[in-house]
């Protein structure tokens, strides 16, 4: 995988814009619902008076899409923001709308966000001692750990699991351990996850969620599921 801007040093001294935004095409992929949630936390721009305004940005990009944004990329290209000034809010989110869409072929969503959605009502799986868990109820793993397929580094999440099947808990938290090593993007992953739970308990009703940790002031948050309506929002985590 060939990238503009990853694991390279990079001047952040003069505008890139469109430019330095950098796609990766998606692994081919049988889920048929899912979006990936980004929250920009450090996202400033200029007002028409030329003064700063910090915001937290939201970003929806669809599973379906063919292609998907390199993370470092996306925050030179943010970054750029700060350097020009809008007439209106409204102004900066269409522009990032057109720009990624432009790029990856795909509608997205984009909006400013004041608060989070609340964590969901969960089971969790780190301190449970029953062998399979009770259905139509979401069960929470902590201490998830992947790794960086281009540098090598670890990242860390809480995995979010509803199933209208009941699952090996035993299986389950093994299963989600022997990722520690494994490098995969945070879509790949949870991709993995939703693919290996449907088929082997052969789940109607599924769908999984990654609250990943933020880098750069940016966390990505991918969602998988077997229906159209989503049960998770984008609520976030104590330590995100």
């Amino acid at each position: 995988m060939t990238t503009k801007v990853l694991g390279k040093k990079i001047s952040y001294s003069s505008p890139r814009g469109l430019k330095i935004l950098d796609k990766i095409e998606r692994n081919k992929s049988d889920v048929k619902y899912g979006v990936d949630i980004w929250n920009i936390y450090d996202f400033l721009f200029r007002d028409k008076n030329n003064l700063p305004k910090l915001k937290v940005l939201e970003i929806s990009i669809p599973s379906t899409s063919k292609y998907i944004v390199e993370s470092k990329s996306m925050k030179l290209y943010l970054n750029d923001f700060y350097n020009k000034s809008f007439k209106t809010i409204n102004e900066v989110s269409q522009i990032i709308k057109k720009d990624i869409e432009f790029k990856i072929k795909s509608k997205i969503k984009v909006r400013f966000i004041k608060s989070f959605s609340k964590e969901p009502t969960v089971i969790n799986i780190n301190k449970l001692k029953l062998k399979s868990s009770p259905n139509k109820k979401v069960l929470k793993f902590n201490g998830f750990r992947s790794i960086c397929p281009v540098t090598s580094q670890p990242d860390f999440a809480s995995i979010y699991i509803y199933s209208d099947k009941t699952i090996d808990l035993k299986w389950l938290k093994y299963f989600l351990i022997s990722f520690a090593d494994h490098g995969g993007f945070h879509e790949q992953c949870i991709e993995l996850i939703f693919t290996e739970l449907k088929n082997k308990f052969h789940i109607n009703h599924l769908e999984v969620c990654g609250r990943f940790q933020r880098r750069g002031g940016i966390d990505i948050n991918p969602i998988r599921g077997t229906h159209k309506k989503k049960l998770f929002a984008n609520f976030r985590e104590f330590n995100q």
